[in-house]
């Protein structure tokens, strides 16, 4: 079989969940503020997916207005009973303090692209849900467990209990099956059946540079689990120059030719800081099962760059340039996604061939910011827009951002100073990260006419990043500002040192008008541009 490059998933597609269905293969990952809810991707090669589905995208699902940077939805888990698809995830309202509120929910559908039903809502004793299908029948829901008085290490261990899809609650004993290993942080359970053993494959170490994925076994539902006798079976912890870094959070898969195959989360990590800007990324090793009945990763425990599947990647379209239009026809292309709302008519609309931004909230905002964005799949791009947009003051402001977080953003505004006189403004938050707040004074802002269309780029090569600008639709632009150090834009600057910043760059456009009047802001296009450049060469 050809060789195939890892991450199979670039760009912000964490934890992910795979299920075979017949000679489909479907990806479910976590979207965290970012609405609609969980992202799933198909295949039928293991090499080449396409998104399909984000299946939680209505209020009676998902409502994240609140939640704070990283939080929302976590760590899905996809899978089939033989009639339909059931997914759970959890809805974080909060993760920073001495408590966690955690609310885990089911959905089913009897087909992958929906409809989804409503949330059916679990416990909220964890986060990290998956639901497992025992042969005889019934339904067992496992979570990580949490303890507030464990601080700072409040991860207790898995909890099991069983699910009644008829009544849709939980129901008989409750029990912690397994408290984890020295690894430490046990989370991400998914449980599998084979040969008449049950298999426990965790997350272990926190998500950042020690992450792991261990796996235990036994003969009974309950316990007691054997520990794999070379675990960590997946881990990039002790191999600190390997491509693939802070591997785990990991969920196994067989192909019809019996042939085993686990997906896990990955970081590529740039400059001497080792900063994630793509985020957490989805890649995939090949296993087996040894004659011992434990599994192992083909050339593990350290993740290959480099993977053996039935397909053949084609990258072309990973290159190509991505030109997005607004003529109304089939909506907001699926690349796109918006913060926390799932009312998105308050935020924008697709009217007369543009898109339509009502200005909301600041930008930064966890509440109701108008901020339409794809994500940041490439180490370096060119972003490009037009808007059309009539400030009358400092508080209305609108543009092209490029943006991580509240505490970690880029973003070049059209709005005016007192008089009503528009100007252009860089607002950034890197001089003071990681508090997160923008320093004073800005950048000097820049005059332009009261009248006409307004078009900003951006320009990322690296860790460096260029705003410009120019006078109309057709104009040549110019720079405006410094350089910025776009690197900051990652997991490991998003207003957490290690272990709480789970997202991805993304690049978008943002309308605020803290006036309270709604002010809009038009844009004809955006464009969305890979480059290959000598700073992206991150294999060894």
């Amino acid at each position: 079989m050809p060789l195939v490059r890892n991450p199979i998933l670039p760009g912000f597609n964490p934890d992910p969940s795979i299920l075979r269905v017949g000679e489909n293969y479907y990806i479910a990952t976590s979207t965290f503020e970012w609405f609609p809810g969980v992202q799933i991707h198909h295949s039928t090669d293991l090499a080449n997916w396409s998104l399909v589905a984000r299946p939680l995208n209505r209020k009676a699902q998902l409502d994240m207005r609140g939640d704070p940077d990283s939080c929302g939805v976590w760590a899905p888990c996809l899978t089939h009973d033989g009639e339909r698809f059931w997914l759970v995830y959890t809805d974080v309202k909060q993760k920073d303090n001495s408590f966690k509120d955690t609310h885990n929910y089911i959905v089913h559908s009897e087909s992958i692209e929906g409809p989804w039903s409503d949330g059916i809502y679990v416990n909220s004793s964890g986060f990290d849900p998956s639901l497992f299908h025992d042969n005889d029948g019934k339904k067992w829901f496992i979570n990580m467990l949490q303890d507030h008085r464990r601080r700072p290490r409040f991860f207790a261990g898995i909890r099991l209990q069983q699910w009644d899809p008829i009544t849709e609650r939980l129901i008989g004993p409750t029990k912690n099956i397994f408290a984890g290993t020295k690894l430490d942080l046990v989370e991400g359970p998914h449980l599998y059946k084979r040969n008449g053993w049950y298999y426990l494959l965790t997350a272990e170490g926190g998500t950042a540079y020690d992450h792991a994925c261990t796996l235990a076994r036994s003969r009974d539902i309950w316990g007691p689990y054997e520990v794999h006798p070379q675990n960590p079976i997946l881990s990039s912890a002790n191999a600190p120059f390997a491509a693939l870094q802070r591997a785990g959070h990991g969920d196994i898969v067989d192909t019809p030719d019996g042939k085993t195959y686990l997906v896990h989360l990955s970081g590529r990590p740039t400059t001497q800081r080792r900063r994630c800007v793509l985020g957490r990324e989805t890649a995939i090793q090949e296993a087996y099962w040894s004659e011992d009945d434990w599994l192992y990763v083909k050339n593990g425990p350290v993740p290959s760059l480099h993977v053996d599947l039935p397909g053949t990647h084609d990258d072309s379209n990973y290159w190509a340039e991505k030109h997005y239009t607004f003529d109304g026809t089939n909506g907001l292309h699926s690349d796109f996604q918006w913060l926390r709302t799932p009312e998105p008519e308050r935020i924008f609309q697709i009217k007369d061939r543009q898109l339509q931004l009502t200005g909301r909230e600041s930008i930064g905002s966890w509440f109701e910011q108008s901020l339409v964005a794809r994500r940041q799949t490439h180490f370096s791009y060119d972003a490009e827009t037009v808007v059309d947009f009539s400030p009358t003051d400092e508080r209305e402001f609108a543009g092209l951002t490029a943006y991580y977080c509240r505490y970690n953003y880029f973003y070049i505004t059209i709005t005016a100073d007192s008089d009503g006189q528009r100007e252009l403004l860089i607002l950034s938050s890197e001089a003071s990260w990681p508090e997160g707040k923008m320093s004073l004074p800005l950048s000097d802002p820049v005059k332009i006419p009261n009248d006409g269309k307004i078009k900003l780029t951006l320009s990322i090569r690296g860790k460096q990043l260029q705003f410009y600008y120019g006078l109309g639709e057709q104009s040549e632009v110019q720079e405006i500002g410094r350089i910025y150090d776009a690197s900051i834009l990652c997991d490991e600057c998003g207003g957490h040192q290690a272990h709480g910043s789970f997202t991805g760059a993304f690049v978008g456009v943002a309308c605020s008008d803290i006036n309270g009047t709604g002010r809009v802001a038009k844009f004809d296009y955006f464009t969305y541009r890979p480059v290959e450049h000598e700073s992206d060469r991150y294999e060894v």
